[in-house]
């Protein structure tokens, strides 16, 4: 089972490079709104899971495709997909140019859970994410 989130963004001036196209960079921002859009809608707030269970979720892998630039104004959707959240947490992420839907960006990510404050690196994800998130 995977579970997504779309969200609809647009281009600001200030994303863009001397090209007058989103700079490279700014991709894996719109990747990390999804990202955090879909753990909102999933009930999953990892600021207070710091807070409340001390443990962190930071990103080991990334990877981004370039495929059509985003350029001034556009208008996009940045769809996040968890595809694993049972050892690890990794999204497939999807960025189309609306209205033509124009697939602009694909990417992924990998997360993994961190106990602290002794940095110890945990071999699963916690159970109440790994099922907020549509894991068994």
């Amino acid at each position: 089972m995977s579970y997504s989130f779309e969200l609809k963004l647009s281009v600001p001036f200030h994303d863009l490079d001397p090209m007058r196209i989103v700079w490279h960079g700014n991709y894996l921002k719109y990747f990390d709104q999804a990202r955090f859009a879909l753990f909102d809608h999933a009930g999953v707030n990892l600021y207070q899971y710091l807070i409340d269970k001390q443990y962190v979720f930071p990103i080991t892998r990334t990877s981004t495709k370039h495929i059509a630039p985003l350029q001034p104004n556009d208008a996009f959707v940045c769809k996040a997909t968890v595809v694993e959240a049972r050892y690890k947490i990794s999204m497939a992420f999807e960025i189309r140019r609306l209205p033509d839907n124009t697939i602009c960006t694909r990417g992924t990510s990998d997360q993994v859970a961190v106990l602290m404050p002794k940095m110890e690196l945990e071999l699963e994800i916690p159970k109440d994410i790994r099922n907020a998130l549509g894991f068994d």
